[in-house]
């Protein structure tokens, strides 16, 4: 449900009505009360209108003006991020580490690269060849591909410009898993070997 949105005569009209009754007080728009109500409106309408806009700006998906406090609170951007060059980009950013609670299974870390807008990301796991488990075939390889995994993503994550979610002066696409990449290895279990497979 959108906020109401009020107009100047709404203002005038309610600061009337709240005025005394009497000969003293006259509702007649040519009075001087009148027009000084009038001028006073404007403002009422304006912290109205910002006032329904800090609700929209509180929620971190939507977050435009209080994008740096929540960035800050956040402890972004860090070595993974840099200066990110798009606002969706950055919303994307505080919206992962928000929602990411941390865990291990694959369907976590599909999760987490979707917050951060790379979709279409699967996870492989691997390991060593066991006789009677593995097929023939199969590459023998050693103990470490018990703790070796896989994330296979799109060749080129492709970030676009959106009307409505993007502010001016932004590039109209950006391009690469830098960013993946760089997040998903500060938050893959410490024992563990990731893979990057791009298709």
């Amino acid at each position: 449900m959108a906020a109401p949105a009020y107009t100047t005569a709404d203002f005038v009209s309610a600061m009337q009505s709240l005025m005394p009754r009497g000969m003293a007080w006259p509702r007649d728009p040519d009075t001087t009360q009148a027009q000084v109500l009038a001028g006073l409106a404007p403002t009422y309408v304006r912290q109205s209108a910002r006032s329904g806009q800090l609700l929209v700006d509180a929620f971190p998906a939507t977050s435009y003006e209080l994008l740096p406090q929540w960035e800050a609170t956040l402890g972004l951007p860090d070595q993974c991020t840099g200066t990110a060059t798009t606002i969706q980009l950055r919303r994307d950013q505080v919206v992962a580490r928000l929602a990411g609670q941390g865990g291990q299974s694959a369907a976590y870390f599909v999760a987490y690269a979707a917050a951060l807008g790379y979709l279409g990301c699967t996870v492989t796991n691997f390991s060593p060849f066991r006789a009677g488990q593995s097929r023939a075939g199969q590459p023998l390889g050693d103990s470490r591909w018990s703790h070796t995994w896989a994330i296979n993503a799109p060749a080129n994550s492709i970030h676009s410009f959106a009307a409505g979610a993007s502010a001016a002066g932004e590039p109209l696409r950006l391009w690469g898993n830098a960013l993946l990449e760089c997040k998903l290895e500060q938050i893959a279990p410490a024992h563990s070997i990731l893979q990057f497979r791009y298709s």
